[in-house]
């Protein structure tokens, strides 16, 4: 039984052993969870909902964000991130990690119950001085609305090296939100080779970072400082090589986001969760944006990983994501004193203490 004053506040945890006599109490058949954390989400994304093919590969899907932008008006892009912030609220997602590329997002998000915290993406591979700029104005604009944000490098592929060092900075400890390894051709680029090589040399982009560096994993490793927190976001084509880098470096400090759905929705492949739990590394999970997937629900993205058990992918979805954030102290956990708000979870196989297809979450508190 949870204990919750007015503000929603916990006053207390406790399993009593006679209910009967106790004022005040609702029952519910299910699972009492927190409020979950989607780590990873596009919000400014979801405009595009069933616009771009499934299973066109990452060529394919950055050709369909190039060529639908600029289709939809300003007032349908603004419904579509209402509408989804207030579904993700109502479906028990308590806050999110939400990347941005302009400020279309904000004037949601300052009326939205949702947590959030803006990664305003600084990309490109002759980025300079005006895209960091620009990158920082929406940064500041976000503060000054009372948001929590952060430029950050979109991925290790996409940013040359000044701008990858601008994107990460050094002066302050909030996280940071990098896509990592989400397909065969990231890896492939540095070492001179593969689609993505042929796709920036058929573009005449020139990779400045590439003979500096063996892999995506030695990049960060070089880059990033080992005392700041930052999220890898896919991690489809990780493996051991790269964990151990990483861990080695980041220690407790690193979390790989899993969007499951997405990647099957773009490239068909699936991330490598259990050999991430064989590493006992912080896991958190995302929904990415609806321009790659069908919904925004963090409970249909934890039916994809099987038969991990449910506690575990529960703390993935609610403590694993709050920490990723920096939010661990309000939020991701039943707690005295914290406000995490009061899921339920229902559809559950008892007798496995697993998910079925029908399983959902609402919202109590």
């Amino acid at each position: 039984m949870i204990t919750i004053d007015r503000e929603g506040t916990v006053i207390d945890v406790l399993a009593p052993t006679d209910l009967n006599f106790l004022q005040q109490v609702e029952f519910y058949n299910g699972i009492l969870i927190p409020g979950m954390v989607n780590a990873h989400t596009h919000l400014e994304l979801s405009y595009l909902k069933g616009v771009i093919p499934e299973g066109g590969g990452f060529a394919g899907f950055a050709k369909g964000l190039r060529e639908n932008r600029s289709r939809f008006s300003r007032d349908e892009i603004e419904h579509a991130i209402d509408y989804n912030a207030a579904r993700m609220w109502a479906d028990g997602v308590q806050a999110v990690g939400d990347i941005c590329n302009g400020n279309s997002t904000f004037p949601v998000k300052t009326r939205s119950p949702l947590t959030s915290h803006s990664f305003v993406e600084l990309f490109g591979l002759n980025a300079g001085i005006r895209e960091a700029e620009r990158a920082e104005m929406i940064r500041e604009e976000a503060v000054g609305a009372g948001l929590r944000a952060t430029v950050t490098p979109h991925a290790t592929y996409s940013l040359n090296e000044e701008g990858f060092r601008f994107g990460v900075g050094d002066d302050d400890n909030s996280p940071l939100s990098i896509h990592f390894m989400e397909s065969p051709g990231e890896t492939e680029l540095f070492e001179d080779r593969g689609e993505m090589k042929r796709w920036y040399d058929d573009a005449g982009f020139r990779t400045d970072f590439t003979p500096l560096y063996n892999s995506p994993a030695e990049r960060v490793v070089a880059l990033v400082p080992s005392t700041r927190k930052v999220l890898l976001v896919h991690n489809t084509m990780i493996g051991q090589d790269e964990i151990s880098v990483l861990k080695d470096h980041f220690g407790d400090n690193v979390t790989f986001v899993l969007c499951p759905r997405s990647n099957r929705y773009i490239t068909g492949m699936a991330p490598p969760a259990e050999l991430l739990r064989k590493n006992k590394v912080r896991v958190a999970v995302g929904t990415d944006s609806l321009a790659s997937n069908h919904s925004l629900s963090m409970i249909d993205e934890l039916k994809t990983f099987g038969s991990i058990p449910l506690e575990e992918l529960l703390r993935w979805a609610t403590i694993g994501g709050a920490e990723a954030l920096g939010l661990q102290d309000t939020l991701g956990s039943f707690e005295k004193g914290k406000r995490p708000g009061v899921v339920l979870l229902e559809g559950v196989d008892w007798s496995e203490l697993a998910l079925t297809p029908e399983a959902e979450t609402r919202r109590i508190v």
